[in-house]
């Protein structure tokens, strides 16, 4: 199967589109439980489906202490450079919660990094309100 139609039946599920917004809306790599967290799925299936755009040649990883933080390899082929430049202008109208959801989660970091890895729901939506509210 050539490349080509292989980087589109991996974009043609809703999930693996929703994680490259994510990644498209970042300016750094992205940790599972980050992922995670924005997009309300549990830690197993954002693996799985980071493995797809990975062995499709769409991410690449960075490993820093413990923590391994995903992003958009964006010198893997023209193509996939063009293609992810396209995708940038308009998806993220499509999965506008997911960015809203992203940038709260990564408002949380410190110097950069993901400090607080996975916690249940409640616990992440107070966090984010004791930031907002300047508590943190």
């Amino acid at each position: 199967m050539s490349n080509f139609i292989k980087i589109f039946k991996v974009l043609g599920d809703e999930t693996r589109l929703r994680l490259v917004n994510l990644f498209l809306q970042a300016d750094e790599g992205l940790c599972v439980c980050e992922i995670g967290d924005a997009l309300e799925l549990p830690q197993y299936q954002i693996s799985r489906h980071l493995t797809i755009l990975e062995n499709a040649g769409m991410l690449q990883t960075t490993r820093i202490g413990t923590w391994i933080y995903h992003r958009i390899d964006w010198e893997s082929s023209p193509f996939l450079s063009d293609l992810f430049k396209m995708l940038s202008k308009h998806i993220a109208e499509v999965f506008t919660e997911d960015t809203k959801k992203l940038k709260q989660r990564l408002a949380l970091r410190e110097e950069g990094k993901c400090v607080v890895g996975f916690i249940p729901k409640e616990e992440l939506k107070q966090l984010i309100k004791n930031k907002k509210e300047g508590k943190l």
